[in-house]
């Protein structure tokens, strides 16, 4: 019963082993020389000043996730390109209605003024 298991206990600490093993060598093998400058904050050149928590408009927001949604929409058009042939009318209809409630939500976020950035 237990060898049902090895190739997942083996997945999770090859997993393991990959990702933390790289940060143990690095502070095992890594050089070790402190120094003013490269404990100093760094922001563009000179030292920060505001408070890192400071609010971001919500328009940055909004725009990202526009981003995502439409970025994801490419990736359902690749594999509909893929069996297209096979799908046939009905698959370019369906498509077709995916992609129409795409433009209208982009119309309505573009008349909205959502994209505009001052």
């Amino acid at each position: 019963m237990l060898a049902e298991y090895l190739p997942i206990l083996l997945f999770i600490l090859t997993g393991l082993l990959v990702g933390a093993g790289p940060i143990i060598a690095g502070f095992i093998f890594g050089a070790h020389r402190p120094n003013s400058e490269k404990d100093s904050p760094y922001e563009c050149g000179f030292e920060a000043f505001e408070d890192a928590r400071m609010k971001f408009d919500v328009r940055y927001y909004l725009v990202a996730i526009l981003f995502i949604i439409f970025d994801l929409e490419i990736a359902f058009l690749f594999p509909w390109a893929v069996v297209f042939k096979e799908l046939g009318l009905y698959g370019f209809v369906v498509m077709s209605i995916f992609l129409g409630i795409l433009v209208v939500g982009f119309i309505y976020e573009w008349k909205k003024g959502a994209l505009e950035w001052e």
